[in-house]
């Protein structure tokens, strides 16, 4: 029997967990001198709805190795030999690591044991890792070996595409999820930036003025770079805006020839305290190792008016 298990920050809903019985360290949030663990001593919408009158920003604590060695314990008990702990990205947490000292303080402490424990940095955050989660169950559902899902993870844990939109970037500058040079970007350019992952850390990696246009950017990158062999579902997560979702949702069946599942998950209080209000993002499996950075991004965008304005004049002269 697998057994798989992750930090809280996957953000995948209450419904999933249950479903395919992932076992969740939860991250812990001090809000005001108050610490809760993530999403079971507080739920995202009671955070979201009292964030803006915080007069502290909040801050977040990873996993202890006790957390996860509780649910190391509890899988044992259960009667799961195999155990698959996938992780938020290295880059933006220490979550991976204080799971690698709980996996080796057990292994250590049972030099005799058949158990087997192998912990993934999935390069990812929030719905990135829940992706990788989600499409493991489902894997092991349909008959994959603990050693099949280890290699699917460790093979394509960099193709899983991030998007995420934020309003305030200079909330994940000071938790280092994105470097002070992405974001002064973001700020010089004045506009709405778009982020995903690079090297395992957050990248501002296009601009779009306005909500429409970042929805537009989604789709269309989508269109353009989804490993279709691989995606058979997508997550949206938001914050505290449901109907934003609602809309990307309804913009990709109406715009996309996608038929698979699309899943709409808020994010935790964890992952949205460093995220802010009216995030809004979008997770699928990529084609290969597709470049995707700010300069190209702009370059194109240029070429694009460039064209259409040739376009035109063309065509009033004729």
């Amino acid at each position: 029997m697998i057994k798989i298990m992750a930090d809280s920050t996957c953000d995948l809903s209450q419904e999933i967990i249950d479903e395919y019985d992932i076992g969740i360290a939860p991250l812990t949030i001090n809000i005001e001198g108050i610490v809760y663990r993530d999403k079971i001593d507080i739920k995202p919408d009671e955070f979201y709805n009292v964030m803006e009158n915080l007069t502290e920003e909040p801050t977040t604590s990873m996993p202890s190795p006790a957390e996860y060695l509780n649910v190391i314990d509890k899988a044992i008990a259960d009667g799961y030999i195999e155990i698959l702990c996938i992780c938020m990205s290295s880059g933006t947490s220490a979550a991976y690591q204080s799971a690698e000292i709980a996996k080796d303080y057990f292994l250590e402490n049972n030099p005799n044991t058949t158990i087997k424990i192998h912990v993934v940095d999935s390069k990812s955050m929030s719905h990135g890792s829940g992706w990788l989660i989600l499409k493991s169950a489902r894997l092991r559902e349909q008959g994959a070996t603990y050693e099949d899902l280890i290699q699917f993870n460790e093979t394509y844990k960099t193709n899983v595409k991030h998007f995420l939109a934020v309003y305030d970037l200079g909330r994940l500058v000071k938790s280092g999820r994105i470097s002070n040079v992405s974001a002064i970007l973001g700020k010089i350019l004045n506009l709405k930036p778009i982020m995903t992952m690079k090297n395992g850390r957050g990248a501002v990696v296009a601009k779009e003025r306005g909500l429409k246009k970042v929805l537009n950017h989604y789709v269309n990158e989508f269109i353009k770079g989804n490993n279709e062999d691989i995606t058979d579902f997508i997550i949206i997560g938001y914050t505290s805006e449901i109907k934003i979702a609602e809309d990307l949702k309804a913009k990709i069946i109406s715009e996309s020839d996608f038929l698979g599942e699309i899943f709409i998950m808020q994010m935790g209080v964890a992952v949205g305290t460093h995220v802010g209000l009216g995030g809004i993002s979008m997770f699928y499996v990529e084609k290969g190792n597709k470049h995707n950075h700010l300069l190209m991004n702009e370059f194109n965008g240029f070429m694009e008016k460039r064209n259409d304005l040739l376009a035109k004049i063309k065509n009033n002269k004729n």
